[in-house]
């Protein structure tokens, strides 16, 4: 058997058939490709400049996807790329694609290019088809697109712009508003305007601007709506066409010839030349029963249908020829129609009466109807009439108003007037009526009659008035037949020139002497409404009358006369006004006997017062009271609430009291300090506070409590000293003895009692008294001192310590001296010396023991002894004195204990010519020995012969000025020693 061997040589065999395989299948592939993606031929473009689309046309085998390009050709920029699926068209053979542009197809030249697709496999692109614009070189002019262009609203559009050779673009302005620009050549320039509104009748301008405005161009565009009729029917007015109505609906926005919109009924031209009216018609010779309205624009059409039968749409024409019969109450109207069909057609009529500016619609019914009776008109009044007609079988709608026709009613005698009376009450009063009005008058009124009667006497009184009065004064005093209970009744009548009206009467009442209770009346909507209660009984009617609260003489009075039976009424008035309180009474049986059953008060509307309380403030201790009065009616504006009172703090207002209470008209405000304060009162209604009044108040000290405390400390003290004059009267025995002691009488060798005249106690011109015995002094004894008298001519001084040479008696004063151990001032200020001591007694011996034949001093000496422990005797001196009448001593002065007497010092005496009569004492005083030796004065110890208790000087000081300084209390001290002496028995 043989053997299969494989050598190297096999190999390239092997690989050489693998590469011819490969070959092979690549020149399949190839020729399937040529055969099956050819390349798009005889490329052509179509270009609908309204509609801006473009039409594209090719020849592209059996391939039905398609790769197109469309690019600006001047820039190369892209418009559109995009794969798109085409199939041939059976007719032409070749394959079609519509494109619409964005921008004007005039604006630039457009390039196309076409390649066929197959999957991922596409052909070679076709030749490039330019779509010339209008931008090139041999258009030198400025160019604007598109022009009257007509858009609906709400839509965009693009306008370009193509500037003229050698000028600059600047903008484009859509109306007044500039727009944003792109460039899409070297000249053409676009813009876009989105979401555009309706344009006016002329459109809406689009302008073009060069840099230098060398040139100006533009467009217009027109932006609007489709047509949209409404109510589209067909009736008829002759019984035989046809007349169909409808209604434009809204606005399109679009006029001219052109653009507006065009209307046809059943394909009959109903186009009319008035563009702007609303409601459009079109007349149809015969009846046909069914309709079509087609409604066209150059942005849509739109249709409507109708149909009916003849008898259910009848419509009258307006009556022509009207005329008119008239009376003083009722007339007559006639008419004539257009089409003598009517007259077997039933019709109802609508007549429209307007008399005094108020319209009426009366309605009438009949066969062919021509004419019209009008009832229940007014005497001399005017009226307009018209009248619409409709079919009365299978009512269709009211026909047209006929013209209107206008007459004036004939005169008659006037209506009674209103007849109500006012009274005072005071007794007078008025009898008033309402004038008639044009429609009551039934004519120019000439006059009224007034009759006073009184039917139980059979006596009347008539006055006569012109027209233009309404009211006549009574005087129901002074009326003769008003007394007792007679009845007058006051009747008043109406003239015109057709006669008399009927008599209105009221029977007189004088003012009601017992005030009625008042209820408040609340306005509404509706007025007043007033309540009362019924009576079963009553047959009479009632009367409200009303009036202004604030008035209440003759006042403008008005009332409603109310049916028997009623039990309210609503009052509602023109002259109401807000803030004005008015004042309704209810009467019953006005033409009988007017009896007042309720009466009510109110407001339309309140207001804040118009007026403040006058206010006053007083102060009580520290209390403060305000006290203010009313407000007068007519500034109130509403029913008062009461009372605010505040405090001022600046401009701030501190509520201090609320009073609801209207009577209350003061407050007291308590608690207060010394200070000024400032208080308002605001009286407040339901509408609020007025402006309030202010009062100013400065509290002071409370004068009356101090008088008080003076009157009362004065009481007290008077009460005191009562009590102290009774228990001294009571006790005045014991007061007399103990301070004013009986005065001894002088004892004297010879009698004095021979003669009557002033005491002249002077001694003897030659005689001398020394003391010539003086162991000790006893006070139960009685003593005379001598006292030198001053010579005249010294002016009061003291002579000295030398003897006085002079022919001048020296006069004898006697003292009555007692032991004090008090010192006592001298009653001499003048006087240069001073003695002092404590005597042991008051009655001394006394001897005379020489004459001098001049007036020597008259010395006397103490014993040692018998002076106050502690003074020593002091050597003698001579004093001269003056002499001088009695002066007895009234007022008493207690001596200081201390008080010695010094026999050494002289006694000096004022000069004596101030002792030309009597002079009684009128002051005295106690003083220290201390002050007596500073003084340099005379020791007062001697005492008066007043009282054995008194240690002064007879004689007073020697100045009268001191008797003035002294007179209160001396006067006093008088008044009680004639009190205790009027009691010596």
């Amino acid at each position: 058997m043989p053997r299969l061997s494989v050598s190297p040589s096999s190999k390239p065999n092997c690989s050489l058939i693998g590469l011819i395989c490969v070959f092979l299948g690549l020149s399949a592939t190839h020729t399937h490709a040529e055969i099956a993606i050819t390349v798009p031929e005889q490329v052509s473009l179509l270009a609908n400049t309204n509609t801006q689309q473009l039409s594209i046309s090719w020849l592209g085998g059996a391939a039905t996807t398609f790769d197109l390009i469309i690019l600006r050709t001047e820039f190369n920029e892209t418009v559109f790329y995009g794969t798109v699926s085409v199939t041939v068209n059976q007719v032409s053979g070749r394959h079609e694609w519509n494109w619409t542009s964005v921008e004007p197809l005039e604006c630039t030249s457009l390039s196309v290019r076409i390649r066929s697709r197959d999957e991922q496999m596409t052909s070679d692109w076709s030749d490039t088809q330019i779509l010339q614009g209008n931008d090139l070189p041999s258009n030198k002019d400025t160019q604007m697109y598109p022009q009257d262009r007509i858009v609906p609203v709400g839509s965009n559009t693009t306008f370009c712009c193509i500037v003229a050779e050698g000028e600059v673009f600047d903008s484009i302005n859509y109306s007044s508003t500039v727009m944003n620009a792109t460039r899409l050549s070297r000249r053409t320039y676009a813009t876009t305007v989105v979401n555009q509104g309706p344009s006016r009748s002329t459109g809406t301008n689009v302008l073009c601007f060069t840099r230098l405005r060398l040139s100006l161009m533009g467009a217009v565009v027109f932006v609007g709506y489709p047509p949209q009729p409404s109510d589209f029917v067909c009736e008829t007015h002759d019984l035989t066409s046809a007349v169909c109505l409808w209604n434009k609906g809204r606005d399109t926005s679009l006029y001219g010839r052109k653009r507006r919109t065009r209307y046809s009924v059943n394909n009959r031209d109903c186009t009319d030349s008035n563009p702007l009216q609303q409601q459009k018609e079109c007349s149809v010779p015969q009846w046909e029963g069914n309709w079509t309205l087609v409604a066209v624009n150059p942005l849509g059409q739109y249709s409507l249908t109708d149909s009916a039968e003849l008898s259910h749409r009848v419509c009258p024409v307006a009556p022509v020829e009207l005329s008119s019969v008239v009376h003083a109450w009722n007339a007559t109207v006639q008419w004539q129609w257009k089409y003598n069909s009517y007259s077997s057609l039933a019709l109802v009529c609508q007549v429209e009466l307007t008399a005094a500016g108020y319209k009426t619609k009366r309605t009438i019914t009949g066969v062919g109807l021509r004419s019209a009776v009008l009832s229940d008109l007014h005497p001399d009044e005017d009226y307009s009439v018209q009248i619409r007609c409709g079919a009365q079988q299978n009512f269709w709608k009211w026909g047209t108003w006929s013209k209107p026709i206008s007459f004036k009613t004939k005169t008659d005698v006037p209506d009674a007037p209103d007849v109500w009376m006012w009274s005072n009450r005071d007794g007078t009063g008025q009898v008033i009526w309402k004038p008639l009005t044009q429609r009551q008058s039934h004519g120019q009124i000439t006059g009224y009659d007034v009759t006073f009667w009184n039917p139980e006497e059979n006596r009347q009184h008539t006055v006569i008035l012109s027209p233009d009065t309404s009211a006549v004064p009574i005087n129901l005093t002074q009326m003769a037949y008003f007394s007792g209970d007679n009845k007058v009744i006051a009747t008043v009548t109406a003239k015109n020139a057709d006669g008399m009206s009927q008599p209105a009467s009221v029977s007189l009442r004088l003012t009601d002497v017992e005030p009625i209770a008042v209820s408040r009346a609340v306005y509404t909507d509706k007025g007043f409404p007033l309540l009362w209660q019924s009576n079963a009984s009553a047959t009479c009617s009632f009367v409200v009358e009303w009036h202004e609260t604030s008035c209440t003489y003759d006042c403008p009075v008005d009332w409603i006369k109310v049916p028997a039976g009623n039990t309210n009424v609503s009052i509602e008035s023109a002259n109401f006004q807000p803030g004005v309180r008015y004042t309704f009474s209810l009467y019953s049986c006005p033409s009988d006997s007017p009896e007042l059953l309720q009466r009510w008060q109110g407001y339309t509307e309140e207001l804040v017062p118009s007026g403040s309380v006058s206010l006053s403030s007083s102060q009580q201790g520290s209390d403060i009271l305000l006290t203010w009065g009313s407000i007068p009616m007519v500034d109130r504006r509403g029913f008062l609430l009461g009372y605010n009172v505040y405090i001022s703090n600046g401009s701030q207002l501190t509520l201090l009291a609320n009073l609801s209470d209207l009577e209350t008209r003061s407050y007291t405000v308590k608690g207060f300090s010394m200070g000024s304060y400032k208080f308002t009162v605001k009286a407040y209604t339901s509408a609020g506070e007025d402006t309030g009044t202010t009062a100013f108040i400065t509290l002071e000290p409370y004068t009356d409590w101090l008088i008080l405390e003076i009157l009362a400390s004065l009481g007290i003290l008077s009460l005191l000293l009562v009590i102290a004059t009774f228990i001294c009267y009571k006790k005045r025995k014991w007061v007399k003895k103990a301070f004013y002691p009986d005065i001894p009488e002088p004892k004297l060798p010879s009698d004095w009692s021979s003669a009557q005249g002033p005491m002249d106690v002077r001694p003897s011109p030659h005689s001398m008294v020394h003391i010539v015995e003086k162991p000790e002094w006893d006070s139960s004894k009685e003593v005379l001192v001598v006292i030198p008298e001053e010579d005249e001519d010294d002016e009061g001084q003291g002579i000295g310590d030398e003897p006085v040479d002079t022919d001048e008696p020296t006069s004898l004063r006697y003292y009555n001296q007692v032991v004090d151990e008090r010192p006592i001032r001298p009653r001499f200020p003048d006087s240069s010396t001073s003695s002092a001591s404590s005597l042991d007694s008051a009655h001394t011996d006394v001897t005379y023991t020489g004459i001098q034949t001049s007036g020597s001093s008259l010395v006397f000496q103490l014993d040692p002894q018998g002076s106050s422990e502690g003074h020593q005797p002091q050597d003698d001196h001579s004093v001269s004195c003056g002499g001088g009448g009695y002066r007895p001593q009234m007022q008493p002065r207690a001596p200081s204990d201390d008080m010695g007497l010094a026999s050494a010092e002289p006694l000096l005496e004022p000069q004596a010519a101030f002792s030309g009569g009597y002079k009684p004492q009128s002051s005295w005083h106690f003083d220290s020995p201390m002050e007596a030796e500073e003084r340099g004065s005379l020791a007062p110890s001697l005492g008066s012969p007043t009282s054995i208790a008194s240690t002064q000087f007879l004689l007073p000081d020697g100045e009268e000025h001191e008797e003035e300084k002294h007179q209160q209390s001396s006067s006093a001290a008088t008044w009680f020693t004639n009190l205790l002496s009027s009691t010596k028995p």
